[in-house]
Formats: structure tokens, sequence, C-alpha cells
């Protein structure tokens, strides 16, 4: 989460009243919202370029009204549609001098052109990555016309993600639906002529010191006439407090119209670092001032590392259940409302889904945000899903695929919860355009963000390649196979290839609708488990798919959805929730005796175990919720057993115990017989 103040700003919004944002999460307490109300209409014809369709000459009573954040596909009036539409909306403006404007857009699906004012501003082409462009040139006294027309046909070779170029029936459907519109806010920030653009916060500890090193890379826009040495202030907070620190200050000069870097560092000691972990998800939140402009960020302390086929976070081995969320609701389609990113966010924690990739693209920067603050491990990925070796090979596949990459990048690289990126999915890794893809993309995202873990989803790792040579995954720091049956063969195959690099399950699963149906499909969660369980290479498994959603790939149900989810297409729980939910609770509960007392005064003694197999990782800080109250229960290692004394009062013949993490979140319920 990278925040962005101007004085200026600040006091334009309190006297206009305009801090509002909707059902939807945006970072920027200075943002002036755009969306609402806006004009609206399809153009199937592709006329609108031609006749002009953003001048504000155009009669406006043509159009329909929707409301930003908006995805055409999934309103009703419009949900068929594949093609161009339009948006525009009028706003008042006064100009001032000495200020920047910026539009942003959160994200819209997926080849953007925008004017204003009847004049060109830019355009932009990648659907779930954000975007901007200054528009003070463009902006006059009065209102002011934006508009601007999507596309969001990705049906195309060209396009990522999008159609493969293989002739193949039906692959000219991606694997979900291409819901489009401005599916993300729209606003505007007013920054000086010297601002803040960016800031990247490092943080390296030292595990056996308890100190760490921090380190800052800000990015700084001049669009004044003049060279400038801008100064920076830093300031640390801890749980609001400030944390006194020592800072060296590279000084830069940066040209008229240029952008520059600073770069700063300093030291914390083992009294003020306090480490980031998945159940105790300390963040630290930096602010630096440039002039009357800042630009702040939360950030974690923690280590991330792969050794020994083992991933180590602070040192200590994790081993995590996880799924993969596809950004599809009902009535919604791609949009993500706060309380949907909330309400899914729990689902999967609560699911035990705690190390995964979320799915092929980028989702709201919210769900990463409650990662942050609630711990959850993260792979992100761009849309490069199934490429062909031509497309792989294809210079200018290669040059949108950086750029999306680099907007996910630079929009997320100060999150804790993301320790590791994916250069695709499923793409033909076997193949010499596989291989090359894989090895250049990772060489160019190290330049971007080294401090990150790498790696893609394979499907070929399923074929049994002879030679670790023969596949792109000799590339990365540990395995992702997307895997759908014969798994103990496949995993130690892999293993065997590459003895050093730990496994993740990137994709497995069933759908609800296969043989047996949602019985088969919990009882599947508790088959693959069990394999997993007798090989402690395999540090993840990411169920295929957390929930349900809406696609026009082949197989895809006749009521549009493929039923792949844990959970319903409205998140209604089905049984492999609980399913998953019980093999991926971390402690074991057993009951050892029940004393009964004299007026219904009794005591539960229980044997806690703390998995050592799967999912295995420290216990700290959990507890036994009943219906008669809370009980912080002892601190467990993988393997660990305590005996553990609970007071009851009552005649009951059985309890539900949940356990809870610290951070809030059940981690399991386990009933007991009271006999």
């Amino acid at each position: 989460m990278i925040i962005k103040k101007s004085l200026f700003v600040l006091t334009l919004l309190f006297l206009s009243g305009s801090i509002s944002f909707g059902q939807y999460k945006i970072s920027q307490p200075n943002a002036i919202p755009l969306h609402g109300e806006w004009s609206f209409t399809l153009d199937p014809a592709e006329m609108g370029l031609a006749g002009k369709w953003y001048e504000s000459k155009i009669d406006g009573n043509r159009f329909d009204k929707v409301t930003v954040p908006h995805c055409f596909s999934a309103d009703l009036r419009y949900q068929f549609y594949n093609g161009t539409v339009w948006y525009r909306k009028t706003f008042p403006w006064k100009t001032t001098s000495g200020k920047r404007i910026i539009l942003h857009f959160d994200a819209a699906y997926y080849k953007t052109n925008i004017w204003l004012n009847d004049q060109k501003v830019g355009v932009h082409e990648g659907g779930y990555t954000p975007f901007s462009f200054d528009i003070t040139d463009f902006l006059k006294d009065g209102d002011n016309l934006l508009a601007v027309s999507v596309n969001n046909d990705t049906w195309k070779v060209g396009t990522i993600p999008g159609a493969k170029d293989n002739n193949r029936i039906n692959d000219a459907f991606m694997g979900w639906v291409n819901y489009g519109g401005l599916i993300r806010p729209v606003y505007l920030t007013v920054e000086p002529e010297v601002y803040a653009d960016n800031i990247k916060i490092e943080s390296t500890p030292d595990l056996i010191k308890g100190t760490a090193v921090l380190t800052t890379k800000l990015r700084i826009k001049n669009v004044s006439k003049q060279t400038v040495s801008p100064k920076v202030n830093y300031v640390v907070q801890f749980k609001e407090k400030a944390v006194a620190l020592n800072w060296k200050i590279k000084s830069t000069s940066i040209s008229a119209g240029q952008t520059g870097i600073i770069e700063a560092e300093t030291s914390l000691s083992a009294a003020q670092v306090k480490l980031w972990n998945l159940d105790d998800p300390n963040l630290y939140h930096l602010t630096a001032i440039i002039g009357s402009d800042t630009i702040s960020s939360n950030f974690g302390i923690r280590k991330v590392e792969i050794k020994n086929a083992q991933l180590l976070l602070n040192g200590k081995s994790l081993r995590l259940g996880g799924g993969n969320r596809v950004v599809d609701y009902p009535g919604l389609g791609s949009m993500e409302p706060d309380w949907l990113v909330e309400k899914d966010f729990r689902l999967m924690k609560e699911a035990g889904m705690e190390f995964q990739r979320l799915t092929h693209y980028t989702p709201s920067k919210y769900f990463y945000e409650l990662a942050d603050k609630y711990g959850m491990l993260i792979i992100s990925e761009a849309g490069n899903w199934q490429l062909t070796p031509r497309q792989m090979d294809n210079d200018s596949m290669r040059t949108k695929f950086r750029s999306q990459f680099r907007e996910m990048v630079e929009r997320d690289w100060n999150h804790p919860s993301i320790i590791a990126y994916s250069v695709g999915n499923e793409y033909e890794s076997k193949s010499q355009a596989g291989l090359k893809w894989t090895k250049d993309m990772i060489v160019n995202a190290r330049e971007l963000d080294p401090t990150r873990l790498y790696t893609f989803a394979s499907m070929f790792l399923n074929t049994f390649p002879e030679k670790p040579e023969d596949e792109a995954s000799q590339y990365v720091d540990f395995i992702s196979s997307n895997t759908y049956g014969n798994h103990a063969k496949v995993l130690d195959h892999i293993h065997k290839l590459y003895p050093e690099k730990p496994i993740l399950i990137s994709e497995w699963g069933t759908r609800a609708d296969d043989k047996g149906g949602e019985i088969g499909q919990a009882q599947h969660v508790r088959d693959v488990i069990a394999e997993v369980r007798k090989r402690p290479y395999v540090i993840g498994t990411s169920w295929w798919t957390y929930n349900d959603y809406q696609s026009r790939y082949h197989g895809t149900n006749a009521n549009g959805y493929r039923p792949w989810g844990i959970v319903g297409p409205d998140r209604s729980l089905r049984p492999a929730y609980k399913s998953y939910q019980d093999e991926m609770s971390p402690v074991l509960i057993e009951k050892v005796s029940f004393k009964s007392g004299e007026q219904g005064s009794h005591q539960l003694v229980l044997k806690l175990t703390a998995r050592n197999d799967f999912p295995s990782y420290a216990i700290r800080g959990y507890s036994l919720k009943t219906a008669n109250g809370s009980y912080v229960i002892p601190d467990l290692n993988p393997g660990e057993s305590k005996e553990f004394t609970i007071p009851l009062n009552g005649f009951d013949k059985k309890i539900s115990l949940t356990l809870m993490k610290p951070t809030g979140y059940s981690a399991g319920i386990k009933e007991i017989e009271l006999k």
C-alpha cells in the first residue's frame, strides 16, 4: 500500500467534503474520486473513433447511465457483448498554478483510450494493473469532459491474456471470462511540480543479531523548469509510535522534466525489530516528506529463503495449504468491492488457505493489504496464460508482458505478504521458447525486484521429463506444478529431477460435478493431502479453485460456471470446504479425560499436538474458543504435544472447540464427546 498526500489536496478535500470512496478501497487518502454516475454506450460497429464520440458536441442523451466502477460484462444489458464501449463523465475543475493533476485508473479491462476536453490523453493495454496520466495541460476552468473507450476483445493471439495461435478448437477462449469495463476506481490526485511518484522499501533482517537494515528508493518526478536537489525526511512508525532512526541519504540532482531516484539507508536495533510472521504480522509505516508532498507505505521485516528443499520464513520451516481465487462474483463480474474482498479473505483464511498463487492476474490491492495485516503468503502472477512457443518468441508479446509485470510489481513491491512472483501459467515450458522465456523473464524481473523468489506454474512436469535441463523449472527458486492426478508419482519424479528445490502444488483439485459429486470432491482433498504428508519437500498445496467462476472455455457447464470451487459462485460452502478446513488445521486435538465435578463443574483434559507433517509450522499465541469462553493454549513447535485442561460448566454431552489464530481467524473446529 503506497499512499500519497499533498497538504493542498487534503485542504481541498476537507473543504469540499469529497473524501468519499463508496465501497471500493482506495489507498490514496488525497484521491478525488471520479467514480459514480457515468454515461455509457456500446460501439459494436467501431464508429466511435470516426464519429468522435469523445467530443463535447456529441449528444449525451443517446448514452445510458451506469455506475463506475463498472463491469459491463456483468451488467444484464450488456453481458453478452464483446468489443469496444465508451464511457463519458463531466466534472468541474478550477485550475491552480504550480500543481500537476494526475488521472489514475486502478484497472480497466483491457485496452483503454482516454480523451479529455476533446484531446487525446493516452492509451494503455493490460486489464488488471494500474496506470495514470498527467492531465494538467488538458484541464480547463469549469466543466471538463473525460471520455474513455475500453475494448475487452482479448480472444486474440496478440493480447495478454488471450487466445492461443495453435488452431485448436476452443483455444480462442481463455480460461476465465474477459470481464470488460472500468472495473476498478478512477480518481485524480493533485501534486506539486516536484513530487514523489513511488517508493520501494527493502528490509533485511539479521536473524542472529536480531537487527535489520532498511533501504529505500524514492522515485521523484521533477515537472518544474529548473534542476532541483530535493531534501527528504523519513518517519518510521510502529503501532503509531515513532521509531528513532538515523538515515544516510544520497543527495541527487534531478534535471527539469526528468525523473530521479533518491536512495537512503538506516539500521534498526534488535529492540526496534519486530518480525513479520504468518500469525504475528507486524507492520511498520514509513513516510517520506519532500517539501509539501509526502508518500508513505506499510512494510514488514521478514526473511524468506529456500534451503534444503524447504521454505523458510525468518529461519523457520513452513508447509501450508492454499487456494487459487478467481475474481468472479454473480452480478459483479471482476469488480471487487470491499465487502467481497473481506468475505473471500476470511473464508480462505479460515479454510487454511495460507500460501497460494491467488490467480493468473493481479487482483485488488486491498486483498494484499488484508494479507499484510492478518498474515498470508502470496505468489503474485502476471497474465501469461498458456502462451504458445510462437507467442513467447514474439517481441511484441514479450514487451506487453514486461509492461504488465512492471506495473504489477511497482504497485505491490512493499507488501510483506508477497513472497514470490510467477512469470506465467501453463505455457509450453519444455519448448526452446518456454526455456528462453522463463530464463529471460526471471532475469528481467530480478532487476525490478531482487528481494523476491521466482517461479512459474508448470503443467509439463506431469509428462515426466528425463533431465532437469529438459524443462524450464531449472531456472526457478522453487517448483510450482499444476497436477491433477497421479500425484505421488509426479511429485516423486519432480523431486528426483530437482532435489534441492521444494515443490508447491500450484493447482490441484477436482470438480464438484465429477464422478462422486461433492462428496467425492471432499474425499479427494483427504486423499491427496495424505500423499503430501509423506513428502516433506512439498511446501504447499494450492487448490484450484477456492470459488466457482464463469468461463466460455470448453467443459464449462450450461449455467456458465466451472464448479471447481470449495465454495459456490455466491460463496456458499461445499462439503469440500469443511474437508479442506479439517485437513489444514495445524493442531491435532484429542480428548485425554473428562472429569465430572459437583454442581455441573467439570474438567476436560486435551492433548494438543502441532502437526509435524502437513500443514506444519510453529504455533504461537493460539487459543481454544468454547461457548463458555476462550483459553490461550501453550506454544507448540511442529511435532510437539502438550496436555491442556479446560474448565466446563453444565451438562452438555458434546462440546465444540474452535482453534483460533492470534489474528482472530478460525483455524479449525473440533467436536468432542463428553462421557
